[in-house]
C-alpha cells in the first residue's frame, strides 16, 4: 500500500463502550501511520460521544442502526453516504459481517479488517485472527490489526479526553449533593448492561464502601462522598446501595450522558466496579480502581496499562462469558467483602482531588498588568500537544483541548510565554530541522487563533548521548531566555509532564507544575514522590495549571466553583 496516496480513511469503531476505550491506542496509531490523511470515525451514537474530543479524528459519522440506518434499506443508505465521501481506505475494528458488507457496497477500494464472521469475501485485505491460545489482551488485538499497515511496538494505555467545561459542570452537580471540590469521591459501578452474571452482590458493594470510607477518613481526615453510576434501568440498583451507605451519596445511574459519565468518573479518587465499560473509562483517566471479575476473561479485558486491583474467585466454570448464570453464580458469590476491601486499601491513602478547571465564562477577569514580570516556561509534547512519541510532521501535531484558551489567560494578564522542548528526533534522524520548523509554525498558527503569541521558543535538537548543556533538565535553554528575554526567575514557572521538567524548575529556582496530560505523567509523579522532589503543584491539565499559576502569582485563592 502506498500510504502517500491514502487521503481519506474511514475507521469503523467497536460498538461497546469498553471495547471502544480498548481500541483507542489503535485509533491513535492510525493517525501516526497516516499523518496526512483525513480520518473519519464511523460509530454508534454512544461511541461518537465517547470519542468526541479525540485528537486523532477529523470527522465523526454516526451509525444509527435503530433509526435511519436500520434494516437493509438503512444499510444501503449508509453505504451511499460513505460513497459520497470517496474514502481510499476502510479500517474495520468492528468485527461484524455488516461492517465489511457496507464498506464493500460503498465502493471503498481498500477494505482492511480481521477475517471474522465469514466476511473475507468483502475485504481486500483480510487479516488472520490471532489464535485463541495466544491470549492477547483486547487492546493488543486491535493494535495488532494495524501491523500489516506498518504498525509496530507495544500499545500504550488508552486515553480519553474531557473539556474543562464538562469537569466544571460535574463539580456543580456534585456540589448540589453536598460533595465539594476538595472532597474525595469514591465511584461505584455496580451494574452491567451485558447481563446479571457480571454483577457482584449489591449489599457487598455497600459494605465495602462503608468500610473504605471509614478507613480513608481515619487515615487522612478527608471528607468523602460517594457517586454511584450506571445505565438507564439501573436506578433502583443504585438507590438500593445508596440507602445502605453512611456518607453523602449521589445516585447518577441512568442520569448522565456518556460525556457526563466520563467527567464524573475522572473526578473520582477511587472506583469500585464490575467488568464493564465504565471500568475502562476509569482506567483511561488513570483513576485508582478495584474491579471484580466473574464470568468474563480477566486476561483479555482487564484494565490495560494501569495499576488496577483485580478481585476474582477462581472457579472451574469461569470464564464462561454467559450473560446469565445457569447454576449458582459461584464466581461472584465467592468474592468476599474482605477481598474487595483489601484490594481497595492498597490504593489508600486517597490523593486529594485537583482543583477543577473553570470554563472561560466563569473565570475572573485579569487586568493587563496582573502578571507583569511573570514568565511561564512550557514543555511541548504532552503539555501543549498530544504526545505521540515523536511528532514528525505538522499533520501529526494536535493541541490538547483547552490549551489556546488557557494560554490566552496568561497572555491577557501580561505574562511571558516561553516554550522549552527537547527534540532529540532531529539528532536521531527521525525528522529534519526543516520539519521541526514547520511543526512550530503550525503551533504558532494554532495559538494565534486564540490571539496568543509566544515570547520565545527554544529547542534542543541533540541526541541524548551528545551530553549538551541545553537538553532538559540542563539549564541551557533557560539561560538563553535569561539573556534574550530578561526573565526574572524569582517570578518564573515551569510547566511540564515529565520528571526532567520538574528537575529543571528546581535547578533554576522556578516554581514547578506537573500536568497529567502526558502518557508517562503518572510514572513521573511516582518517581518524583519517591525521590522527595515533589512539584509545587500537580494539575490535571494545562487549564488547571494556568489557574493555579495565576492564583499563586497574584497571591489570591483558587476560585471555588461551588459558589
Amino acid at each position: 500500500m502506498r500510504k502517500e496516496v491514502i487521503r481519506r480513511i474511514v475507521v469503523r469503531g467497536p460498538n461497546w463502550l469498553g471495547d471502544a476505550v480498548m481500541c483507542e491506542p489503535a485509533l491513535s496509531q492510525v493517525r501516526t501511520l497516516f499523518p496526512q490523511a483525513e480520518i473519519t470515525l464511523l460509530v454508534k451514537p454512544a461511541i461518537a460521544d465517547l470519542l468526541a474530543q479525540h485528537p486523532a479524528v477529523n470527522r465523526t459519522l454516526v451509525y444509527d442502526d435503530r433509526g435511519r440506518h436500520a434494516g437493509l434499506i438503512g444499510k444501503w443508505t449508509l453505504a451511499g453516504v460513505l460513497r459520497r465521501h470517496r474514502f481510499n481506505l476502510a479500517i474495520l475494528f468492528q468485527n461484524a459481517f455488516e461492517a465489511a458488507l457496507i464498506s464493500f457496497l460503498a465502493g471503498i477500494p481498500r477494505r482492511f479488517g480481521y477475517a471474522t464472521d465469514g466476511r473475507s469475501l468483502f475485504l481486500t485485505d483480510p487479516v488472520a485472527v490471532p489464535p485463541r491460545s495466544a491470549q492477547r489482551h483486547q487492546v493488543e488485538y486491535y493494535w495488532d490489526l494495524l501491523k500489516p499497515l506498518g504498525g509496530q511496538g507495544q500499545p500504550p494505555a488508552p486515553r480519553l479526553f474531557v473539556t474543562p467545561e464538562e469537569s466544571a459542570l460535574i463539580a456543580d452537580r456534585l456540589a448540589d449533593a453536598g460533595i465539594g471540590p476538595s472532597d474525595v469521591v469514591i465511584g461505584v459501578n455496580p451494574g452491567s448492561t451485558y447481563g446479571q452474571a457480571k454483577r457482584w452482590l449489591p449489599d457487598r458493594y455497600a459494605e465495602v464502601v462503608n468500610r473504605v470510607v471509614k478507613d480513608a477518613q481515619s487515615q487522612s481526615g478527608a471528607r468523602v462522598g460517594v457517586a454511584i453510576v450506571g445505565a438507564k434501568g439501573e436506578e433502583p440498583l443504585g438507590k438500593a446501595i445508596a440507602d445502605q451507605i453512611h456518607t453523602r451519596t449521589v445516585v447518577c445511574s441512568g442520569q448522565t450522558t456518556v460525556r457526563e459519565l466520563m467527567a464524573l468518573v475522572k473526578r473520582c479518587q477511587l472506583f469500585l466496579t464490575n467488568d464493564t465499560g465504565p471500568m475502562h473509562v476509569a482506567a483511561a483517566f488513570n483513576v485508582p480502581l478495584v474491579a471484580v471479575f466473574g464470568p468474563t476473561d480477566w486476561q483479555t479485558t482487564s484494565p490495560f496499562g494501569v495499576d488496577a486491583q483485580l478481585v476474582r474467585q477462581p472457579v472451574s466454570c469461569a470464564p464462561c462469558l454467559l450473560r446469565e448464570c445457569p447454576i449458582d453464580h459461584r464466581c461472584m458469590t465467592g468474592v468476599t467483602v474482605e477481598q474487595v476491601q483489601d484490594a481497595a486499601l492498597r490504593h489508600l491513602p486517597l490523593a486529594a482531588p485537583p482543583a477543577v478547571s473553570l470554563p472561560e465564562a466563569m473565570k475572573p477577569a485579569l487586568s493587563p498588568t496582573a502578571l507583569a514580570g511573570v514568565t511561564v516556561f512550557l514543555d511541548r509534547d504532552g503539555t501543549l500537544n498530544v504526545d505521540t512519541g515523536y511528532v514528525k510532521t505538522p499533520e501529526e501535531f494536535t493541541l490538547l483541548p483547552g490549551v489556546g484558551a488557557a494560554l490566552a489567560r496568561l497572555k491577557g494578564g501580561g505574562a511571558k510565554l516561553v516554550v522549552v522542548t527537547n527534540q532529540s528526533g532531529v539528532g536521531r534522524g527521525y525528522f529534519s530541522s526543516k520539519d521541526l520548523e514547520a511543526i512550530h509554525n503550525k503551533l504558532r498558527l494554532l495559538l494565534a487563533e486564540d490571539e496568543v503569541t509566544l515570547d520565545g521558543l527554544y529547542f534542543c535538537p541533540h541526541h541524548p548521548d551528545d551530553r549538551c548543556n541545553c537538553r532538559k533538565p540542563s539549564r541551557g535553554m533557560i539561560d538563553r531566555a535569561l539573556t534574550e528575554l530578561q526573565v526574572d526567575l524569582s517570578r518564573a514557572y515551569v510547566v511540564g509532564d515529565s520528571v526532567r521538567d520538574i528537575e529543571l524548575a528546581k535547578l533554576v529556582g522556578a516554581r514547578a507544575v506537573l500536568v497529567m496530560t502526558g502518557p508517562s505523567a503518572s510514572e513521573a509523579l511516582a518517581d518524583l514522590t519517591a525521590r522527595d522532589l515533589p512539584p509545587d503543584h500537580v494539575a490535571s491539565d494545562l487549564s488547571q495549571a494556568v489557574e493555579w499559576t495565576i492564583a499563586h502569582a497574584t497571591r489570591k485563592p483558587v476560585p471555588d466553583v461551588t459558589r
